[in-house]
């Protein structure tokens, strides 16, 4: 065998002179200038048409091979390199030894071809971008030494699979492990439209037999093979008697493994013939070891797919017998189990297998390591559907969805809803779109009812049991009506602002002691005096009339600005569920640029005050700010105007700010007289700001030091003229005073 050298079928031997190929004269060049390779024969195939005209036979030597490695690859290989007519593609180069080794990383060809070896982990276009004929000469030698030495495969690399890739898939439900254990469960093999390139995709899937007919079900085996060591891959055989062979020499009997399979799936009353299976799929469970004696890295699955059902298949193995239109086991099984070679000559064609991801699958390949939570989601909208889509495809939540309106035509340019889903509920769209997503493997609910109602005891227990309530209602309704609620799971608020450019994000902390309420007035506050709050919630694209009624307008606003949103918000809501303090973030896009800025709040205490028969609500924030003025002040009063909001629907009435003294007040230790310069602006600012939300509620001022917050006769006064002033808009006003150490509202209405 020392000298034994395979040849290449169809090829003779020509001049040198008589290639025509650019690449081909290259190589040569190449190989005459090179002092380790040596050309022994210039060959040229007869076919025409075949894919290889030329091929250039040279002796090559490695001085990096060792001389004694456990492959058997030697210091001195002949080598074939196939080149293409064309000269355009990659030259394939084939091991002409009749005993060159079994490796890794060699290409499929058919049995009785000299060995081919696969030089390259990257795309063709990727290699001929940097291709020469004196790199690819080194790479041959590069091969062969890594080979010899075990340094081709990579330590951090996959382990091999023990076949070669097949060019048809099977892909295998999510949920394969549950239904495989599923008495009550049935497969069938569903087959995609073949692709331009004739191969294509079956799907597994399983269905209750109750809803399946026997002819077409397939009969399913699986196996499990003894761990392998990876290190070189077989070729698909084409039958079943050739795959046995192969598993065989892995110390796998099939035969014996299929019988003992076939067994069990008769009962003792046997199975009617006309009930046989439309196929067989044998599935193999590889074990696949790095090295020899070490525990299994990984378990390779490979399908095959047998053109018999599983009764032709009992018989054909000697499993089964027949008996009035019935097949039993066969009791002499043991004493006749080579009565036939029927089985043997099956077809069988090789598939890949892959399965739908499962959750832990989706969250692996996003990088993500908490399962998420059992979350409510208000509102599938624009942002809220993307957020979902988002969510679903990694892995994380599962989730309750409430929505109670419909998908609308103009709702297309933005949401992702399909035209198929118009007239539909939201909450079907957003179903069907995750189902569609996750092949079923998500947890989803839905409710079509109003997140503001009460009178739903599932969405009572939607926003109770959960862990996390997202509103994405882009609504003040449900958020400020949340915040007045006892008893809730922990809430987090996102939108977009109306201009489409900013983003919102307030979330709640654990213990719902700083709520959502307090966090929209904080917002408001930082909006009224921060440089980013000058355009944040002022101006828009436009809008348009969706429908003929008063309320059917709609803001303009790009999809691609509502998924850049929606992802940043996505990944943040995750991120404040990793901890438990409250939170308010504000992200900035600016179109021309494509630059964020991300702006980042640090959430205040909240307090709560009887107000009548309203609550008034101010944070700790401002409390801060109202001392930080009267310190400024001392030793004279000051003060100024309140901003703020008033929501009857839930009962409260909003501090959000207080402004400083205009300039021309005039304050002593005894009093304080507010000025009006300025005052007037700065209440429209806060409005425009604040998306015409926050206005002027009242006044406060402060009390000199070692002074209580008790209101003096001329407070009493101001209060009479501030209930007076607030009576035109029907609403009692707020009288503030800031003490030694303690903060006295007064509420002023007029006497009706």
């Amino acid at each position: 065998m020392e000298n034994e050298f395979l040849e290449l079928p169809g090829f003779s031997s020509v001049a040198a002179e008589s290639l025509t190929s650019r690449r081909s004269h290259s190589l040569l060049v190449a190989i005459e200038r090179n002092k380790d390779f040596a050309l022994v024969e210039v060959l040229r195939n007869g076919d025409e048409v075949a894919l290889w005209q030329d091929a250039l036979v040279v002796d090559v030597e490695c001085h990096g091979v060792p001389s004694r490695n456990r492959h058997g690859i030697r210091f001195r290989e002949r080598l074939a390199i196939l080149l293409s007519a064309d000269g355009d593609g990659l030259p394939d180069i084939r091991a002409l030894r009749a005993d060159f080794p079994r490796l890794m990383h060699e290409n499929v060809v058919p049995d009785g071809d000299p060995t081919s070896l696969c030089l390259y982990f990257e795309p063709k276009r990727a290699v001929l971008r940097t291709w020469t004929a004196e790199n690819f000469l080194r790479r041959i030698q590069w091969w062969l030494e890594s080979s010899a030495s075990d340094a081709l495969h990579a330590a951090d690399q996959p382990v091999e699979q023990p076949f070669f890739a097949s060019p048809y898939e099977l892909v295998l439900p999510w949920n394969f492990e549950q239904l495989r254990e599923d008495p009550s469960c049935r497969f069938i093999v569903t087959r995609a439209d073949a692709r331009a390139d004739g191969k294509f995709t079956s799907f597994l899937h399983g269905v209750s037999t109750q809803h399946v007919e026997a002819n077409e079900a397939i009969a399913y085996f699986e196996l499990t093979l003894p761990p392998v060591t990876h290190g070189f891959r077989d070729h698909h055989p084409p039958t079943l008697g050739e795959l046995a062979d192969v598993l065989t020499e892995r110390g796998f009997g099939l035969l014996d493994a299929l019988r003992k399979t076939l067994d069990k799936r008769i009962t003792s009353d046997g199975v009617a013939i006309t009930d046989d299976d439309k196929l067989a799929v044998i599935l193999l469970r590889i074990p696949v070891c790095r090295e020899e004696e070490a525990l299994p890295e990984s378990v390779q699955i490979k399908a095959f797919a047998v053109l018999v059902g599983g009764l032709q298949l009992g018989w054909d193995t000697g499993a089964y017998m027949e008996h009035a239109g019935k097949a039993y086991r066969n009791v002499s099984i043991l004493q006749a189990a080579d009565d036939t070679e029927a089985w043997r000559r099956h077809p069988i064609f090789a598939m890949e297998v892959h399965q739908f991801n499962t959750r832990a699958a989706a969250r692996r390949q996003s990088g993500i390591e908490d399962e998420g939570p059992a979350g409510t989601l208000i509102g599938v909208g624009s942002l809220g559907s993307s957020m979902l889509d988002m969510w679903a495809r990694s892995g994380w939540g599962a989730w309750t969805v409430v929505d109670n309106d419909h998908v609308k035509p103009h709702n297309l340019s933005r949401h992702s809803a399909f035209a198929g889903h118009v007239g539909r509920p939201k909450v079907v769209a957003a179903r069907e779109l995750f189902d569609a997503a996750t092949n079923g493997a998500g947890t989803l609910e839905v409710l079509e009812v109003d997140a503001c109602t009460t009178s739903c005891d599932k969405l009572e227990a939607a926003l109770r049991d959960q862990e996390l309530v997202v509103d994405c209602s882009t609504t003040l309704d449900y958020p400020r009506l949340a915040s007045r609620r006892d008893g809730l799971a922990r809430h987090v608020s996102v939108f977009i602002t109306p201009s489409g450019n900013d983003a919102v994000l307030m979330a709640e902390d654990g213990a719902r002691t700083i709520r959502l309420g307090t966090l929209e007035a904080q917002y408001y506050r930082a909006a009224i005096n921060n440089p980013w709050g000058e355009t944040h919630l002022v101006g828009h694209a436009g809008t348009f009339w969706s429908g003929a009624g008063c309320r059917d307008i709609s803001l303009v606003m790009p999809y691609w600005r509502v998924l850049s949103h929606a992802s940043t918000l996505a990944e943040h809501v995750r991120n404040v569920t990793q901890t438990q303090g409250a939170a308010i973030r504000i992200w900035r896009h600016e179109p021309e640029s494509g630059a964020t800025s991300a702006f980042r709040l640090e959430p205040e205490p909240e307090i709560r005050l009887s107000f009548g028969e309203l609550d008034l609500f101010l944070d700790e924030g401002l409390r801060k700010k109202l001392y930080s003025m009267r310190s400024a002040a001392f030793p004279n009063e000051t003060g100024g105007v309140l901003l703020g909001y008033y929501d009857l629907n839930v009962g409260m009435v909003v501090l959000v700010d207080a402004l400083p003294a205009p300039p021309d007040s005039r304050g002593s230790p005894q009093g304080f007289e507010r000025g009006v310069a300025g005052v007037k602006e700065a209440v429209v600012q806060a409005r425009e700001r604040t998306g015409m939300v926050v206005g002027y509620v009242g006044e406060w001022h402060s009390h000199p030091p070692g002074s209580r917050a008790k209101p003096s006769s001329d407070d009493l006064v101001q209060l009479g003229y501030l209930a007076s002033g607030m009576a035109e808009e029907g609403l009692p006003a707020v009288q503030l005073i800031a003490g030694e150490q303690e903060i006295a509202v007064l509420r002023g209405d007029l006497a009706r």
